[in-house]
């Protein structure tokens, strides 16, 4: 970490620096990245929209995936408006106060995401090895219960890492500006930026943040584990099926999932350059939040049922 200069401020204005140079033009990246996002927030919104109006989805299943969908457009909107600007305007200023609202923001949205999909697999295990219990396990008020858990453990990781980032003082150029190699502010572009000791905050996003990574991987892998084993001793060709598409859309979220989050977050600060990190951004930030409501819906045979059903509805009772 550099020394802090007499210029060093705890409140910068950060200057962030935006993609990556040498790909696409910005006039190609901007109608990509905008129909990105409009189509997550969009098939988000739609999906807790036709989860909450057709009663014949009111399995807990789809209630855990009403309230992913409600992260996942939260995740979405935190970041990808910001990257938008970024390609209309050479120079995206944003001052310190909203810059760490913006990483509480983030914090809070993505690991809520990826302890909702811990509690999804958990369902998914009590469907496939408990099904005569899984009524009494899983019901609309045991999943308030974990969705609100998920909520609380989020928060309490957001506010320890953005009250780690408070204390830090970064030394900007002479117009006071402090260079962020990124599109938004994320946590390891933030701490290498600072003039301040990090130590503290690199402690943290290993042991505390790897507990956040570990402990859900390990109760996914758990899962999984035992709905392998149930699916082996199912004699049924079409239990095999239906116990496998259940399942599988799920587990290719989750390996991307945290696919991503362990390349960015935990390797050497100095092991990955500002533009592979950036491409791993890209990926959690706007490809998940795209790609969940088409990977978790439109493979559901409920779901487009209910689609259709709503669709019809709307045409024959027009407003």
């Amino acid at each position: 970490t550099m020394s802090c200069s007499s210029n060093a401020s705890h409140t910068p204005t950060f200057l962030l620096v935006g993609l990556w140079r040498g790909g696409p033009p910005n006039h190609l990246l901007f109608p990509l990245f905008l129909v990105a996002y409009v189509a997550a927030v969009m098939g988000n919104l739609m999906l807790v929209l036709l989860i909450s109006w057709d009663s014949q989805l009111g399995a807990p299943m789809y209630y855990l995936l009403r309230g992913l969908s409600v992260v996942d457009a939260g995740q979405a909107t935190v970041t990808l408006p910001q990257l938008l600007a970024h390609l209309v305007s050479p120079q995206s200023v944003i001052p310190a106060a909203r810059c760490l609202a913006q990483f509480f923001f983030f914090y809070l949205f993505a690991v809520t995401d990826t302890l909702v999909v811990v509690v999804m697999a958990l369902d998914h295990y009590v469907a496939i090895c408990d099904p005569l219990h899984y009524s009494a396990l899983m019901n609309h008020h045991v999943c308030d219960c974990l969705m609100a858990s998920c909520l609380i453990l989020s928060l309490f990781h957001s506010i320890l890492h953005s009250g780690l980032l408070l204390p830090l003082q970064w030394a900007g150029d002479s117009g006071g500006t402090v260079y962020i190699p990124h599109f938004f502010c994320d946590h390891w572009p933030l701490v290498r930026a600072s003039c301040s000791n990090t130590q503290y905050n690199v402690l943290a996003i290993f042991l505390e943040g790897s507990l956040f990574v570990t402990g859900p991987c390990a109760l996914i892998l758990f899962s999984y584990a035992r709905i392998a084993a149930a699916i082996f001793r199912l004699h049924s060709a079409a239990g095999h099926w239906r116990a496998v598409s259940t399942c599988s859309s799920h587990l290719t979220m989750v390996c991307f999932l945290y696919g991503t989050v362990i390349w960015v977050y935990f390797q050497s600060p100095s092991h990955n350059s500002p533009e592979q990190d950036m491409a791993a951004a890209v990926m959690y930030t706007a490809i998940t939040p795209l790609a969940n409501p088409f990977v978790y819906s439109f493979r559901n045979k409920n779901v487009k049922n209910a689609l259709h059903r709503l669709l019809s509805s709307s045409r024959v009772n027009p407003q």
